[in-house]
């Protein structure tokens, strides 16, 4: 799990990030960023609605998963970023651990939040 430094806490800093980042779209899942100056450590979330799944525990799933593919790239996030990840397709949880991984490395590269030599 990503450490509580490294999550949004308060909706209302979550609505900061809609309003004024920057979003990347993959058709299975969107990356919401900005620049966060006020912070010293990059914050991340998992948006899953129940469109996707009814299950609390699939999307439960989900959630862990991308958390710990963004906690294993910690070290390569370069400036303190707000991320927000938004689940769009049920065909996530299908995917395999690799997939999922690079699909996310991706989203991340486009945004110029990690290197794109890593």
């Amino acid at each position: 799990m990503i450490t509580k430094s490294n999550r949004f806490h308060g909706y209302n800093s979550l609505n900061w990030v809609y309003r004024n980042g920057k979003t990347l779209r993959d058709p299975k899942l969107s990356l919401k960023y900005s620049v966060n100056s006020k912070r010293k450590q990059f914050r991340t979330a998992v948006v899953v609605s129940r469109k996707i799944s009814k299950s609390a525990v699939v999307r439960n799933r989900i959630r862990r998963r991308i958390y710990d593919i963004v906690r294993r790239t910690s070290d390569q996030i370069s400036s303190s970023y707000d991320l927000v990840f938004t689940i769009h397709d049920v065909e996530v949880v299908n995917l395999t651990h690799q997939q999922l991984q690079d699909l996310i490395i991706d989203l991340l590269k486009r945004a110029d939040v990690v290197d794109s030599e890593s």
